[in-house]
């Protein structure tokens, strides 16, 4: 309820996933790359970036920090100074944090190019001395912080160029003369100073040799203090004084009331002065209108509060930490006008029954962390109170009355108490109650909890209670409930119809140990779901593998489980089945398996996917395919050894890639190509192989300006043993690139033999290689046909081209088929159908007792007469017998057969037949035919071997 001092500063870790997460979704991606020591991320600005260095045991400021760097991170490091180079080129530079160093010295001019840092940040170092020129360039510096240092002194000229401030904080250093601080007051644009925990005795404006300061805040707190004084209007502004745990005997010197006319807060917590000069403090601060008072037990009783209350213009009174044991009736009546009061940590276990009742206009009541065991019945009749914080407390049952009459009450806080019991009776009056928290009580029955209609009850926390079970109807009397939290470890059940009615519900947080389709019923607009799978003795192996669990939530866009059951959990694959609003999906030791490649067909609007220390070992990239919005992927602490399922997942909109604490040893960076978007990209903690194979994705982290692969220069090498210990961006690429160089010249140098040898053949050889080929094929299946002993099934074999198809059918069958009678094989009528061309061939040449080949133009271009032919040479010079009859339909020179050597040579040596030169003789050319018909298989010597005759 109040504060804890001016010295405690609050800040946040250096930067949460989610959020960076959410600049990466939410914003146009600046291309990023990786750092030695860092990690870059985009800002709201396209060509602006933050780098975050903190925690990397850094002895000195990197000197690879991008220029268009917005905000830089090196906490937690040991950085022992800053040099006047190290910041150089930095001028887009709007926040530099460097808390948390062993910084004992700052090069003068080392922020000079920093022209547009607004925030500077050095507490926890070892700095001494603020020099002159230690602060030049920071024109626009706002906010510095020198806090938990060791600073003695301030050069009086250190702050003149930082016109522009507006908060310095020198708490926890070891300053003790006024005139030190005297240039930072003088600051036009001050607002807030932070000067608590030094050594300044006094604070006198004599010693202010200025008439004026814009100072708003000014925390002093924890100064050995003895005197604070202001004799003349030098604080016209000064709205907040912290003057807490001064030294005993502190005394307060205000010469006139409207010197201090602004203050509107003021702490004296644990500062130990005469009652009177607690009376002259607030005779001098009238306007005030908060006061904190701790330690002042010994003043209680005897009228300082009543003193205090007097102050006109008092609304807010903070007594933490007096050691008020009970509230009797009477400490607070002069209290009427008081909106907030604050009691906490007072060790307080009783409140006198009227000892709130004069605190008629009371809004706020803060007594947390006491020692009350029931709700104090002071409390009730408080028809303004809006907050009640009962929290950290040992209240163990609620009455039907503890909260009377409080119909104005908003909110109201009971966690961290013995609560076993809720009585809806208690709630009757809480009409208006739009919060209330009962986290970590002992409750350990809902049933007639809530049987009074809190029908303006937004949020409902009942996270870590005790009881065992929902039933239905349980939550009916909270018709407006937006979000409600039930995580707990003792949920067994959860009956179907529990959250019937709760139609306006937008966050459900819920433990149970059974899950199914029928609980999540009446809930038709919840949007975030958390889902805790408790540790148990049940089997948990049939909670998913049947029917859809979340049919009935048609709109939720976030889903989180997480499960700490260590069994088997089989998971159907409709499980987000009617889920297709859903953007987030986060597993965390849920699935026990690769998930079915099914798993996201219901999600095509997912963009967020996290599935963390489960047993995920080889995805497939079906499963990702319908996932074509997907964003960011995270996969951290899984059994993945492959990233092949990327290369054909289609995830062009993935940006965040998220490996940490798998199992791969070998990344293809041709696979991480396949990702057009990809900004952040997360291998730490995998077993990587460093050797020649790794030099591609070596190369590509180092080179590509899109995807920063974080904390690249800190993977370490596991595998070649002899490699463990070194880095993997230190391998050594280039001993690789020269045996690849090697290997690529004998490669290239075979390729070049092998093409100018082909090229030859081509040219002076091609046609002896095609017959050969034939060749072989016809000495085969001559072999074959000889083992079978084929019986001659025609006399002759009609090889010729379909150009002279009609000249065989007009000239030659009627003369060989019908006027001599022999038995002819011509391919379009005798060959067998859906059998290989080349074997009919082969059947039809050694099915018949002669070969005639009709040789015209268009023979010898076509490319299966060419085989014909070749195929019934081998028979002839193979079987050494009269089978081959050239009849040629056209005169050809012997010089145009130079392509078909083997016709070439015979017709060079043996008699052929001519159909030209028969002219009109063709009655004898027929009787030349058949003498070649006729002749025998076994000729004589002398024979001619391609026919028994020359035409005339």
């Amino acid at each position: 309820g109040g504060h804890t001092g001016c010295c405690i500063v609050v800040r946040e870790a250096s930067t949460s996933t989610n959020f960076l997460l959410s600049v990466l979704l939410h914003l146009n991606p600046l291309l990023a790359y990786s750092l030695k020591n860092c990690a870059v991320f985009p800002s709201y600005d396209v060509w602006d970036i933050f780098v975050t260095c903190a925690d990397r045991d850094l002895t000195s400021i990197p000197d690879d920090i991008p220029e268009n760097t917005l905000s830089l991170d090196l906490d937690t490091n040991q950085i022992l100074t800053v040099n006047r180079t190290d910041l150089r080129g930095l001028s887009k530079l709007l926040y530099l944090h460097m808390e948390c160093n062993a910084m004992s010295h700052i090069d003068d001019r080392a922020f000079e190019d920093l022209v547009h840092l607004r925030d500077l940040l050095l507490g926890s170092n070892t700095l001494t001395t603020v020099t002159e020129d230690m602060f030049q360039g920071l024109f626009r510096l706002e906010n510095l912080s020198l806090e938990k240092n060791q600073i003695q002194y301030i050069s009086p000229k250190a702050f003149q160029p930082l016109t522009r401030l507006q908060k310095v904080n020198l708490c926890y250093n070891r300053l003790h003369q006024l005139t030190e601080i005297v240039p930072i007051l003088q600051l036009p644009n001050l607002r807030e100073l932070v000067a608590g925990m030094n050594r300044f005795s006094s604070f006198e404006t004599d010693d202010l040799p200025f008439n004026k300061s814009s100072l708003k805040i000014l925390w002093f707190n924890g100064n050995p203090l003895r005197k604070f004084s202001v004799t003349k209007d030098v604080f016209p502004y000064l709205e907040f004084l912290d003057l807490s745990k001064c030294v005993p005997g502190f005394e307060w010197d205000v010469k006139e009331n409207n010197f201090l006319r602004s203050l509107k807060g003021l702490y004296l917590s644990g500062t130990e002065v005469s009652f009177e000069m607690y009376r002259t403090i607030f005779q001098s601060a009238f306007a005030v209108e908060y006061i904190w008072l701790s330690s002042i037990k010994e003043w209680l009783n005897i009228g300082l509060i009543k003193f205090v209350c007097q102050m006109p213009s008092l609304t807010r009174l903070n007594l933490t930490l007096n050691n008020i044991y009970t509230l009797n009736a009477t400490l607070l009546q002069p209290c009427s006008q008081i909106t907030e009061l604050v009691l906490s940590s007072n060790a307080m276990t009783n409140l006198s029954e009227k000892s709130l009742r004069p605190l008629n206009r009371l809004e706020e009541l803060y007594l947390d962390n006491n020692f009350l065991h029931r709700v104090p019945v002071a409390v009730r009749g408080l028809s303004k109170l809006i907050v009640l914080d009962l929290s950290f407390n040992d209240i163990g049952e609620l009455g039907c009355f503890d909260f009377l009459n409080l119909t104005s009450l908003l909110n109201l806080f009971l966690q961290r108490n013995r609560i076993s019991v809720l009585r809806g009776c208690a709630f009757k009056d809480l009409k208006e109650l739009t919060e209330l928290n009962i986290e970590s009580n002992p409750v350990y029955t809902m049933h007639d909890t809530f049987t009074v209609s809190l029908r303006k009850l937004f949020i409902l926390n009942m996270n870590m209670n005790g009881f065992q079970g929902l039933r239905k109807g349980d939550f009916k009397v909270l018709p407006s409930l937006q979000a409600l939290y039930l995580q707990s470890l003792m949920i067994c059940s959860v009956e179907n119809g529990t959250f019937y009615g709760l139609h306006h519900l937008i966050t459900l947080a819920l433990s149970a140990y059974t899950v199914n389709r029928d609980i999540f019923r009446g809930m038709p607009n919840l949007k975030n779901l958390t889902l805790y799978l408790p540790a148990s003795g049940n089997s948990l192996s049939h909670q998913f593998n049947e029917d859809p669990p979340f049919v009935f939530l048609p709109f939720l866009t976030s889903l989180t489980i997480y499960n700490s059951n260590k069994k088997s959990i089989v998971i159907s694959p409709n499980l987000l089945c009617g889920l297709q609003y859903l953007e987030e999906f986060t597993a965390v030791t849920f699935f026990t398996e690769t998930p079915h490649t099914d798993t996201f067909t219901y999600t095509p609007r997912l963009t967020s996917l996290q599935i963390t220390n489960s047993h995920v070992t080889n995805l497939k990239p079906e499963l990702f395919q319908p996932l074509t919005n997907l964003q960011a992927l995270d996969l951290p602490k899984n059994k993945l050894r492959s990233l092949n399922f990327l290369t054909r997942a289609n995830l062009s909109a993935l940006i965040w890639l998220n490996l940490r604490d798998n199992e791969l040893t070998m990344i293809n960076e041709t696979i991480l190509q396949s990702l057009p978007a990809l900004t952040y990209l997360d291998l730490s903690g995998n077993p990587l192989t460093c050797d020649c194979l790794s030099i591609g994705f070596i190369e590509w982290v180092k080179n590509n300006n899109q995807t920063q692969v974080v904390n690249a220069y800190q993977y370490d090498c596991y595998f070649p043993p002899s490699k463990q210990g070194t880095k993997l961006l230190d391998f050594d690429v280039q001993s690789c690139k020269m045996e690849l160089n090697f290997l690529c010249f004998i490669s290239s140098a075979c390729l070049v033999v092998l093409t100018l040898i082909t090229s030859f053949m081509y040219h002076f050889l091609r046609w002896q290689i095609v017959y050969a080929c034939c060749l072989f094929l016809a000495f085969l299946y001559d072999s074959r046909n000889r083992r079978k002993g084929f019986p001659h099934l025609y006399d002759a074999f009609i090889s010729y081209n379909v150009n002279d198809e009609a000249w065989v059918y007009r000239e030659m069958l009627p003369a060989l088929e019908g006027e001599q009678g022999w038995r002819l094989c011509l391919h379009h009528r005798d060959f067998q159908p859906g059998k290989p061309i080349i074997e009919n061939i082969m059947d039809a040449i050694y099915s018949s007792r002669k070969t005639i080949c009709v040789i015209s133009w268009n023979y010898l271009q076509s490319e299966w007469c060419s085989k014909e032919f070749q195929m019934a040479s081998f028979r002839l010079f193979d079987e050494q017998k009269d089978v081959l009859i050239l009849l040629f339909l056209e005169e050809i020179p012997a010089q145009q057969l130079s392509p078909y050597y083997r016709m070439r040579k015979l017709v060079k040596k043996r008699t052929y037949l001519s159909w030209p030169k028969a002219g009109q003789h063709t009655g004898v050319f027929w009787q030349s035919v058949r003498r070649a018909l006729e002749t025998e298989d076994a000729p004589e010597e002398d024979s001619n071997l391609l026919t028994a005759g020359r035409a005339p």
